[in-house]
């Protein structure tokens, strides 16, 4: 187990510094081979209204006069033991973890991530939680019911739930909610440390907006994985040891059919940690993918290379734990 961890985490570690020199390319290499000169790349940073003083100086910051791998190098060894950025007489130190500096707004990208990855965090796992839930219980229900009317009611909300846009059942929600019924008085984010009530009874409807599209998925994928393990021949020697049915559903049946779920979910969940951009859009969330929108909107570009390089790294270690939830929910998968 030990020496599989360490491979696996090995991998991951490449797997950033891929992903890090691919982000790097897209913004500094790219750029160069479709024809942009070092100031016009410079000017990005500070803005259209820049003068040359601030170009001149963005442009030594980022060491648009160095060779590419030497940028690169300095960017990654940025993250580890930060940088400083001079302009004229100032200077503005960005300390370790330093994951790029916003030359318009003047202020480090890693604290303002750190404010962020909470209210995305919230809610990612409120609604992995309804969503994961929910949708194995109905795929469950459906798979043991298949051809009643309850099967085909549960796939229709499910084909429903995964034919709307989020950007939909999130308004929806909110007109329904906090406008026809005024049962929310508008949804805004609250610290969870502030008041945990309130925290929680202030993303239900995100939760439920977000997770009525992943829970349609889960249902599906659920009742095609019950139906073909249900029909095994392990199943029909397990019931006919005398087991009772529950324990033919949950222990043997279940637990088999959730392989691929546990895929999905390790992928689902390590993007919405990324930034759930469009649900944090419509209910005006200041998380990983308000921010990240809001860096695109401004050509902030240090500000979409930090939330990019984060968001892999959860994708990243969301993956890793699935590899490593295998071994204890599937018997045939061994970790060598």
């Amino acid at each position: 187990m030990a020496a599989y961890i360490i491979r696996r985490a090995f991998g991951a570690v490449v797997l950033l510094l891929i992903v890090s020199a691919v982000t790097f390319a897209i913004y500094f290499l790219v750029p160069r081979l479709a024809g942009q000169t070092m100031d016009q790349l410079a000017a990005q940073y500070v803005g259209k209204d820049a003068n040359a003083g601030a170009i001149a100086a963005v442009k030594k910051n980022l060491g648009f006069d160095q060779p590419l791998y030497e940028q690169y190098w300095h960017f990654i060894k940025q993250i580890f033991v930060g940088a400083t950025y001079k302009f004229g007489p100032d200077a503005s130190v960005c300390n370790a973890p330093c994951f790029g500096y916003s030359f318009k707004n003047h202020v480090e990208v890693w604290p303002q991530l750190t404010e962020r990855i909470p209210v995305t965090f919230s809610l990612a796992i409120g609604a992995a939680v309804i969503w994961l839930i929910s949708g194995v219980a109905i795929g469950v229900v459906s798979a043991l019911k298949r051809g009643s009317f309850m099967d085909r009611f549960f796939m229709a909300i499910a084909l429903a739930g995964v034919s709307l846009p989020i950007f939909f059942t999130g308004m929806l929600g909110q007109g329904l909610f906090t406008v026809q019924w005024p049962i929310w008085n508008g949804v805004h984010y609250v610290n969870f440390t502030d008041n945990p009530a309130d925290w929680a009874w202030n993303l239900l409807i995100p939760w439920c907006s977000l997770a009525f599209l992943y829970s349609a998925l889960y249902a599906r994928l659920t009742r095609a994985g019950m139906l073909e393990t249900m029909g095994e021949d392990y199943i029909r020697t397990a019931r006919a040891k005398g087991l009772r049915e529950r324990t033919v559903i949950g222990r043997h049946g279940l637990r088999a059919a959730l392989t691929p779920i546990v895929t999905i979910f390790g992928m689902d969940f390590g993007l919405l940690i990324g930034g759930a951009v469009i649900t944090e859009q419509v209910f005006s969330f200041p998380g990983l993918g308000f921010y990240a929108v809001d860096g695109v909107r401004n050509n902030d570009l240090p500000v979409v290379m930090g939330v990019t390089l984060v968001a892999a790294f959860f994708i990243v270690l969301c993956n890793l734990l699935v590899d490593l939830v295998y071994a204890a929910i599937d018997p045939r998968v061994r970790l060598s």
